[in-house]
């Protein structure tokens, strides 16, 4: 019989329950766990119900007595599945239960027919009795029992495995206290099928130590809402590949695309050895498997994390793709000695694609500029051809005039040796002028060349600041006229400057910084334009400065950062963002700009010294343009 202290404990439960189910009917966020243990609660105050009936019933009333002991069916066999249900639920980490796990719930509900029909069949109750020495049990009753077992079994040992392979105080603190709650009815209804006279009350008080430890787990650990489970629903759901390893190499867990990159291809299955997974061919060829073998050796002897780039080819339906990742190793170290390493393969494919695609903008955008800018330069290409080409022309035809005075006075007995020799010097000193503005020509042809030249080609050479400075003055020398502006030189280096690179870069950067300081000089009317070169340990520093309006504040934060421009409909704003690309991308440096304490604004770029090599020169200044 139940005696009145399980009466009691079974009526502060039921009670209990009740007022739990009220406040879990209010609240209205309820996940599948919580849903599980309200089932689970709803079954357990069914049994608690019909034990408590059952004590009040006469023992007389064999009928009545028979009914509510069929009624304790409604949560004596649900409860263990419910059990089982919510391990699978913390472990599986289901948001929903599928299908195929209802089918758990066949064997409670065919016991629940089974007992309820008993008295034509008698497979569960051969004799029935509320006095558990009197009871003897039908052949069906094994069936259930043996179920209730496997369900509480199932689910320590899939809560025991999940602890093991999850690290975390809380978690394992979580499955303890699960795995408790289940052990001890386990052990209670073990204890009375091995024979022990024990109460039919024992089962279900036993229980009571479930819902009070699942309860504690769900609602006061939290069970399930910081669950790795959802972490790893992330981490299937990212592009990057992790992979847990033992200390021993054995493959511990890994995420969903790890699994379709790198396990799929090579055989990569949880509880085996890496080692195991690697052939032949993997060796010679080096694959991504090798390198990740020698990564973790490595990572292993340095105790350092390892970062490699591997490339990975991968079949598609359209063809083939190549993906990129970075691959970080890292060693779990506990009390000095390593317990596992961790592998993360970052997905840097789509960065790859993105700066590619950058790069391609820019030399667009670099090529566009310098298009921009020889369309700019053609006048005074123009210009500047045009004075040597007429100077060549009158020397041509003064030289052709001496020739003819020379014919014309050789039986001139007047004419002596000392006049033709006199009109020979003159000759020379003609074709003298021609050679000059032939090589005046051959300058400013070779510089226009080198400009025309693509950005995208890499002449790595080397030049002095003097030849940079000569090409950009040959180049600005009409602008600079045009404006009515001079292109002084002001720098006093007594070693000879030479920097390495590709020379038609700087002179690109030096002529837009030289074609804005003669825009903005030609709204105060003109004026010297300094060109100035100055160096310290660290870097050198070639500079424009002018004596324009300045530059406002709003345009000052953007520069180099944005395409501005203070030109309004007359400039791209291109300019000083190309050029601070160049200067960072081919050279290393930055592009700067600062005040002119004398008014209007000072342009520069600064090298690193490592790009130049400083040489003995004399110091000077001149006036270039």
């Amino acid at each position: 019989m139940i005696s009145d202290a399980a009466t009691a404990i079974f009526t502060a439960a039921l009670g209990a329950i009740l007022l739990f189910v009220i406040w879990s009917l209010r609240n209205q966020k309820m996940g599948l766990i919580h849903k599980l243990y309200l089932a689970m609660a709803i079954s357990y105050g069914f049994w608690a119900g019909a034990l408590i009936c059952l004590r009040f019933t006469p023992p007389d009333n064999a009928t009545w007595q028979f009914i509510w002991d069929a009624c304790t069916n409604i949560g004596g066999p649900f409860t263990p599945v419910l059990c089982l249900c919510i391990a699978l639920t913390f472990v599986k980490g289901w948001e929903k239960l599928p299908r195929k796990a209802y089918l758990l719930f066949v064997i409670p509900v065919l016991t629940n027919i089974v007992v309820w029909t008993n008295p034509w069949h008698h497979l569960q109750y051969e004799v029935f009795s509320t006095v558990r020495s009197e009871i003897i049990f039908g052949p069906y009753s094994v069936v259930s029992g043996v179920y209730c077992y496997f369900c509480l079994i199932s689910s320590i040992v899939l809560l025991i495995n999940f602890a093991r392979k999850n690290p975390s105080r809380l978690y394992r603190l979580q499955c303890l206290l699960v795995c408790l709650g289940e052990f001890c009815p386990l052990v209670v209804s073990l204890i009375a099928t091995l024979g022990t006279q024990m109460p039919i009350s024992a089962t279900p008080l036993s229980f009571v130590v479930t819902i009070v430890l699942h309860g504690i787990a769900i609602y006061q650990l939290h069970f399930l809402d910081i669950k790795p489970l959802a972490t790893q629903q992330v981490l299937d759901w990212i592009s990057d590949c992790y992979l847990i390893l033992s200390d021993q190499g054995l493959v511990l867990d890994f995420n969903q695309p790890f699994a379709e990159v790198f396990a799929s291809r090579y055989g990569i299955a949880e509880n085996r050895y890496l080692k195991d997974c690697v052939k032949e061919e993997d060796i010679s060829n080096k694959t991504a498997l090798y390198n990740l073998m020698t990564a973790i050796k490595s990572c292993r002897e340095s105790l350092s994390m390892i970062s490699y780039e591997q490339a990975v080819t991968l079949p598609r339906e359209e063809g083939v793709q190549k993906n990129y990742y970075i691959t970080d190793v890292t060693s779990l170290v506990v009390k000095g000695e390593i317990q596992g390493f961790v592998v993360i393969f970052k997905d840097i494919t789509q960065l790859k694609k993105s700066m590619q695609q950058l790069q391609d903008s820019q030399t667009r955008m670099m090529e566009q500029e310098r298009l921009a800018f020889l369309g700019q330069m053609m006048g005074g290409l123009a210009h500047n051809l045009k004075t040597p080409i007429m100077s060549i022309s009158g020397c041509i035809s003064a030289a052709e005039a001496l020739v003819e005075e020379c014919e014309e006075s050789l039986d001139d007995p007047e004419v002596v040796a000392e006049d033709y020799r006199e009109i020979y010097g003159e000759i020379r000193d003609w074709f003298q002028k021609v050679r000059e503005s032939s090589a005046y020509m051959s300058d400013i042809i070779t510089a226009i060349k080198g400009q025309a030249a693509s950005v995208s080609a890499d002449r790595e050479s080397s030049f002095t600041v003097d030849e940079l400075i000569k090409r950009t003055t040959l180049l600005m020398r009409h602008e600079l006229f045009s404006g009515g502006c001079k292109l002084v030189s002001q720098y006093d280096p007594r070693q000879e400057i030479t920097l390495h690179g590709d020379i038609n870069n700087l002179i690109q950067v030096l002529n837009n910084l030289i074609s804005n300081a003669v825009y903005a000089q030609k709204q105060t009317g003109g004026g010297d334009i300094v060109l100035g070169v100055s160096w310290d340990e660290e870097e050198l520093r070639i500079f424009v400065k002018d004596r324009g309006p300045g530059i406002s504040p709003n345009v000052r934060k953007r520069l180099f950062k944005e395409m501005v421009t203070s030109k309004g409909t007359m400039g791209t704003g291109l300019g000083l963002y190309i050029s601070n690309a160049v200067v960072r991308g081919k050279f290393g440096g930055t592009m700067w700009q600062e005040d002119n304490p004398d008014g209007g604004a000072i342009f520069g770029m600064s090298i690193p010294r490592e790009r130049i090599t400083i040489g003995t020169m004399q110091p000077r200044e001149e006036v270039l343009g």
